[in-house]
């Protein structure tokens, strides 16, 4: 797994919380990688096909993890689908 710069906030606690975010950001990073747009259904079912268990919640806080400066800036883009449906992808330079 990769290491990530710690994670931060008022609930954040490192030895509970330390290894699960940073293996799902890893995750949810590497689905998104190829570039296709995926609603947080479709991320929720990829993780759990690789036995990473993570709420919708806690996946959308993983997406804005990923475009902070300090956990690589990546561009994820999103577009909406309807009645409050969205599609997520990250933006992928070659």
């Amino acid at each position: 797994m990769s290491t990530f710069p710690l994670f931060d906030g008022r609930s954040y606690e490192p030895t509970r919380d330390g290894d699960r975010l940073n293996t799902q950001l890893a995750a949810v990073r590497h689905i998104l990688a190829d570039g296709r747009w995926r609603t947080m259904t479709e991320i929720s079912r990829e993780l759990a096909a690789i036995n990473i268990y993570a709420s919708e919640n806690s996946i959308s806080a993983r997406i804005r993890d990923l475009r902070k400066s300090k956990f690589g800036a990546y561009d994820i883009q999103r577009r909406y689908i309807e009645n409050g449906l969205w599609a997520y992808r990250m933006e992928v330079i070659s």
